[in-house]
């Protein structure tokens, strides 16, 4: 009997006992194609002997040392690495353990900077539905997703709401995408005007969607209006790419390939590779500067951020990263990914749409095509597919409520940096026997 408190307390799980490149191995002997890279995580696979070297070194130096107290070495380096790849003006680095944590660290401290600029006035942050921001409370309140928030809904933070950027969705067939986008972006700006501009502190959004919508990136030019409407109202940009950031996209920052600079961008997942737990919040200087020449003093912490080894293993992965131009192999077999997904799917009666950016993308699984209709969730497509892709050795990440929390289904890919072309057709492969398992 196990003690452990499972995610799904009737589950059986498999013991996971050994990692190596883009596999995972368990106690049975049986071999996984991490496809999804855990929840887009392992962006160099498993095992890497760089980062596990990087590990040991380090804990034989200096294993912790309380950031009340001390900094150290592979902080700043990380830091500097960081800053130095960041869009301009993004030359802070706060660090915590994993995604939640950023994204409470921006929410507190987008709050603290406009009391720190005379504006305490500034208390609401409007985020966006079929959004998903982690599972701390803060957290919770800023994301969209019904399902995750509705048992905790009397524990969460009051935070207004606005569309997503889901075109495939939400566009009107008589609208472009670009006419689209600014519908939907000027929400934003109809949102600050019905709470009051001087009271509104930042506008959160992932800025491509990950696990709740999947992989749904922004139509052109609305990122561009939103920080336009931002600017405008004095609201500070939040962008959470813990998710879809540290080179996922093809770029390091995905903000990037949307020609903006965020105030505060949140970071985890690829930023460790999964070696150590890590996550980091991204600071404009002007916040920084805000606070330094303020109080002096952001009001918030927690035990085990800048944890010396967590930063290490983060500061060996970004080194691979660059010293390999795997980011140039994110771009090109991101292509490869689109053009297989597209070859098994592009006509199959369940696929309503394709999409993503880098190695970063999904298929959204409908039970119509024309009318777009999504499947009853009493038929657990989504879970179904699961265990169908794990039965061939395919480690996926389908999920379901895609389109308002209960209804929908879609399946994630985002696998290691490191594939070839043969491992995307293996992955596509494998994944059109287990959808066609599910819905032949």
């Amino acid at each position: 009997m196990s003690h452990v408190f499972h995610r799904h307390t009737k589950a059986s799980y498999p013991v996971a006992v050994r990692g190596e490149g883009l596999y995972l191995f368990d106690a049975d002997g049986r071999r996984y194609l991490d496809a999804s890279g855990g929840a887009a995580v392992s962006c160099l696979g498993h095992g890497h002997p760089r980062i596990i070297e990087a590990i040991k070194r380090q804990a034989d130096q200096l294993a912790y040392a309380h950031t009340s107290f001390f900094t150290s070495q592979p902080a700043e380096e990380l830091a500097d690495t960081l800053a130095a790849a960041a869009p301009e003006g993004l030359d802070r680095v706060y660090f915590v353990s994993g995604g939640s944590e950023a994204v409470e660290a921006a929410l507190k401290m987008a709050r603290q900077y406009h009391i720190e600029a005379g504006q305490p006035q500034r208390r609401h942050i409007i985020a966006r539905w079929q959004s998903y921001h982690g599972n701390t409370l803060g957290a919770l309140s800023a994301g969209g997703n019904l399902w995750r928030r509705k048992q905790f809904e009397p524990l969460l933070v009051d935070m207004p709401h606005v569309s997503a950027c889901y075109a495939y969705r939400g566009r009107r067939d008589d609208e472009s995408e670009e006419a689209y986008g600014r519908r939907v972006a000027d929400e934003l700006e109809a949102e600050i005007l019905r709470l009051g501009p001087d009271t509104v502190a930042a506008f959160i959004a992932e800025t491509v969607v990950g696990a709740t919508l999947g992989a749904v990136t922004a139509a052109p030019g609305y990122f561009a209006r939103i920080r336009e409407i931002c600017d405008r109202y004095g609201v500070l940009l939040i962008l959470d790419e813990v998710m879809c950031g540290m080179g996922r996209t093809g770029t390091l920052y995905a903000c990037e390939q949307e020609g903006i600079t965020p105030d505060l961008v949140t970071i985890a997942k690829g930023l460790g590779g999964g070696y150590q737990p890590i996550g980091a919040l991204m600071v404009h200087r002007r916040i920084f500067e805000a606070i330094r020449d303020g109080s002096g003093f952001f009001q918030h912490g927690h035990t085990y951020l800048g944890h010396p080894i967590a930063c290490a293993a983060a500061l060996e992965v970004q080194k691979v990263i660059a010293e390999d131009d795997l980011l140039a192999n994110v771009r090109r077999q991101g292509e490869a990914l689109t053009a297989a997904l597209t070859a098994r799917f592009g006509n199959h009666r369940h696929v309503g749409d394709i999409r993503g950016r880098g190695l970063f993308q999904a298929i959204e699984l409908v039970a119509d095509r024309t009318t777009k209709d999504p499947f009853d969730p009493a038929q657990a497509v989504n879970t179904r597919i699961k265990a169908e892709a794990m039965k061939r050795g395919l480690l996926c990440y389908p999920m379901g409520g895609t389109v308002d929390g209960r209804m929908g289904d879609h399946v994630l890919l985002a696998p290691p940096f490191t594939i070839t072309s043969g491992d995307v057709d293996t992955i596509v492969g494998l994944l059109g026997e287990a959808v066609d398992a599910v819905l032949a």
